[in-house]
C-alpha cells in the first residue's frame, strides 16, 4: 500500500490498494480495464484518509476536459540552480490518463542546463527533442554509461529505473519532449534524495558510501534542505 493526495481531492491522505492490477510473466503490472475510461475522480475522505484502488477511483460523468492540457505548448521558465525545468503532463493535470498507463512531460533546459542524474521508478522514458542539442545517457547495473549527443528531431531512450540524465552543452536554450509508459512515473533524483531526505539520512550512511567526511556531508545537505 502507498499513500498519495490528489490536487482535485481536498487535501487529505489516500491509501492505494491493487486488485485491478494483474502481474504478467516477466513481473511487470498491467491495469485489467473494465470500461473504457476512468477519470480520476475528486475524492471524498472523511477522517483523514480514503481507501481506493491503485491509481484514482472513477467519476461517473467524463468531459473533454478531462482529457486536455495545454501545459506543454510553452516553454517553462528556467530560473533554478540546475538550468532546467520539467512540466509534467501526467494523471496530475490529466485525471483522464487514470488507467491508461501513459504520461508525457516537458523539458526545458537554459545554456549549459542539467536535468540531474535521476530516476522513473515506474516507466521508461523516451524523448524527442523540440529544439537545439542534448548530451544523454543512462547506467546500467553493470555501471556502464551508455551515452549519445543528441539533436533537434531525434529521440533517445531511458530504461525503466536506470540512472539517466540530459545536458545542454550549446549556447542556446534546448527542449525536449518526453514520453512515458506510465500515468505516473515518479521521480527521484539522487542527489537531493540522498541529502535532502525528510527526516535526513544520517550522516554516517553517507560519508562511507560517498567515502568524504562529515562536514562535507553537512555542507553538501545544505544545499539540498527543504524551504521553510
Amino acid at each position: 500500500m502507498q499513500t498519495f493526495t490528489h490536487p482535485h481531492s481536498s487535501g487529505a491522505s489516500i491509501t492505494k490498494i491493487d486488485p485491478s492490477l494483474k502481474g504478467d510473466s516477466s513481473g511487470n503490472w498491467q491495469w485489467k480495464l473494465y470500461a473504457d475510461v476512468c477519470v480520476a475522480a475528486a475524492m471524498r475522505c472523511s477522517g483523514g484518509a480514503c481507501i481506493k484502488v491503485n491509481g484514482f477511483v472513477c467519476k461517473n460523468n467524463a468531459s473533454a476536459a478531462d482529457f486536455f492540457f495545454a501545459g506543454l505548448a510553452k516553454p517553462g521558465v528556467v530560473n533554478n540552480v540546475v538550468g532546467s525545468i520539467v512540466t509534467p503532463a501526467n494523471v496530475m493535470q490529466i485525471p483522464g490518463l487514470n488507467t491508461l498507463g501513459v504520461s508525457m512531460a516537458r523539458i526545458d533546459y537554459a545554456p549549459g542546463g542539467l536535468n540531474p542524474p535521476h530516476t522513473h521508478p515506474r516507466a521508461t522514458e523516451m524523448i524527442f527533442v523540440l529544439e537545439g542539442e542534448l548530451d544523454v545517457g543512462f547506467i546500467t547495473t553493470a555501471d556502464v554509461l551508455i551515452s549519445k549527443h543528441i539533436m533537434k528531431g531525434e529521440n533517445f531512450v531511458f530504461p525503466r529505473g536506470l540512472v539517466h540524465f540530459q545536458k545542454n552543452n550549446g549556447k542556446v536554450p534546448a527542449a525536449v519532449i518526453a514520453g512515458f509508459n506510465s500515468q505516473l512515473p515518479g521521480t527521484q533524483v539522487i542527489a537531493a534524495t540522498l541529502f535532502g531526505a525528510t527526516p535526513p539520512v544520517p550522516d554516517n550512511v553517507l560519508t562511507i558510501a560517498f567515502q568524504i567526511d562529515a562536514k562535507e556531508v553537512e555542507k553538501i545537505k545544505s544545499k539540498f534542505a527543504p524551504n521553510k
